[in-house]
């Protein structure tokens, strides 16, 4: 590293509980203005259609741009943060999302959208995998579970970022609403960029075991085979989750509604009931971990959110299938961050990317994929693969817990 930056950058140590403290405070700051720009973009979609005179179909390959952008750069993110360090990348892809945010309600065409589309789903697929690899180096640090805090306010951020979107649509144009959040993820990064760009990533306490590599960060260690096959482990059980995060919100509406005869308000409650499951689940999660273990909590969590898929899908009983919903959040809820911490640990930045492009490819996966099933038996029926993956999640965690740790 040239010099200028060793005299500009301060090392964080494991001791210096504030700077700890801070550091955690800014991290969280941007996992929840993540989810607060994604979720207030989204809910903005219909309005862009209509603008753009975009069909449904050319609408969908206009989406695709987010899904792309993303997947293609979070490897190259995770370069990037071996390179320059998490904390310069997170508040660069930060200044990114916030403005690219502001480009699609500018556009008149689909393919002028997906273009825009290309970029904010480059800067959000960047952003989620430096926040992360940051996050591994502050838990180890701090010697306590506590990445399920980090996503829980990613969840909460972009359960705001949709009620404010709700609130604001039929007052202020697509424009002006993205705009405004622009100039809030501007100000985010303004307060709680400096934070991170004045420190390097706090290492791992002199006395914590990690028989991998003792005198190397993380990031920088070689990753043999072996380490390379548990982070794809890790990756799988990611993509077991967001396939069930991205299933919930395009079907679970329509499985109320369609059948089980549930009222509109009722139906659109029900992805609502499962949100506010993982965002309570996170919330809790670090308190799990320390009773449990991440071995344990990825297997009850798995297993957990199998059964309330099960009772989701195949009782014929709103009530019922509101109650699968929140236990299926609860199950899921800590299944990522666990993946993505154990994964990072494991092989740093390199780590992070992967799990997440795994996890971001099943959250891809999920909708056309209850799609396909519910045309060849039944929404329902389709429904139960969520199950099944979250079943499969806890048996690869069981099955690989002595090789895992934790």
């Amino acid at each position: 590293m040239p010099q200028i930056n060793k005299t500009r950058l301060h090392s964080v140590v494991p001791g210096h509980g504030h700077e700890l403290t801070r550091l955690r405070i800014a991290l969280t700051a941007f996992f929840a203005l993540d989810g607060f720009v994604f979720s207030g973009w989204v809910v903005r979609i219909p309005a862009i259609k209509e603008q753009t005179g975009a069909s449904a179909s050319a609408l969908g390959l206009a989406l695709l741009g987010v899904s792309a952008g993303a997947v293609v750069t979070m490897t190259l993110t995770g370069r990037l943060c071996r390179r320059y360090g998490s904390h310069q990348v997170t508040v660069v892809c930060a200044v990114l999302l916030s403005l690219s945010v502001a480009l699609p309600p500018l556009t008149h065409s689909a393919a002028a959208l997906g273009a825009v589309l290309l970029l904010f789903g480059a800067a959000y697929g960047s952003i989620n995998v430096a926040f992360n690899s940051a996050a591994v180096a502050l838990v180890a640090a701090l010697r306590r579970p506590v990445m399920p805090s980090f996503h829980a306010a990613f969840s909460l951020g972009g359960m705001a970022g949709a009620g404010l979107g709700g609130l604001v649509a039929g007052s202020l144009t697509p424009t002006a609403h993205l705009l405004i959040l622009t100039v809030l993820g501007l100000l985010v990064t303004l307060a709680a960029g400096p934070v991170l760009l004045r420190h390097r990533p706090p290492a791992a306490p002199a006395d914590d075991p990690a028989p991998d590599a003792p005198d190397t960060a993380p990031g920088t260690r070689r990753v043999d085979s072996r380490t390379r096959g548990l982070v794809v482990t890790f990756g799988l059980i990611a993509l077991g989750t967001a396939y069930g995060e991205g299933a919930l919100a395009d079907w679970s509406a329509l499985h109320l509604e369609q059948d089980l005869g549930a009222a509109p308000g009722v139906a659109a409650a029900g992805y609502t009931c499962f949100a506010l499951a993982m965002a309570v689940g996170r919330l809790s999660g670090t308190r799990l971990l320390e009773r449990l273990g991440r071995t344990r909590t990825l297997v009850w969590g798995g297993t957990i959110a199998a059964a309330g898929m099960l009772v989701a899908s195949l009782v014929p009983s709103v009530w019922a299938a509101l109650l699968g919903f929140v236990i299926t959040g609860l199950g899921l809820a800590n299944l990522f961050p666990v993946a993505v911490e154990r994964a990072g640990s494991l092989a740093g930045p390199g780590g992070v990317a992967l799990a997440s492009t795994l996890g971001y490819g099943g959250m891809l996966l999920g909708p056309p994929a209850i799609g396909f099933m519910a045309d060849w038996f039944s929404l329902p029926v389709a429904l139960t693969s969520v199950a099944v993956l979250a079943a499969t999640a806890a048996a690869i965690a069981l099955t690989t817990r002595r090789a895992a740790g934790g």
